[in-house]
């Protein structure tokens, strides 16, 4: 359940930030992106900022609620108690170098 909310929540993130690139702006966004008259072609300028304007708001409607869900969804996960320092396995010292001894020499 959680990866499927997770999905739309992503899904929407990237249409939504698309959508409003390919609004008009006054530096030209992403509009010419269709070629020539950007969106315009299939539509009038004000049919274009009318569906442009509910599909932003359907977007963002999405993603508010895929938000509130995901946080509800992992509100009730389980967490380890304590830090994550306190979790985390010791680590041993290493051990110091012996002195070098000494050859034995046998007769």
């Amino acid at each position: 359940m959680g990866s499927v909310l997770l999905v739309i929540h992503l899904l929407a993130c990237i249409f939504l930030v698309a959508v409003i690139l390919l609004q008009r702006s006054s530096g030209g966004a992403l509009d010419g992106l269709g070629g020539g008259s950007g969106a315009s072609n299939f539509l009038t300028a004000r049919g274009t900022g009318n569906l442009l304007t509910r599909t932003t708001a359907i977007l963002a409607v999405i993603l508010f609620a895929t938000s509130i869900s995901l946080s509800l969804y992992y509100k009730g996960m389980s967490r380890p108690s304590g830090s994550i320092l306190e979790n985390a396995p010791a680590q041993s010292e290493p051990a110091a170098p012996s002195a070098p001894q000494a050859p034995v020499s046998g007769k």
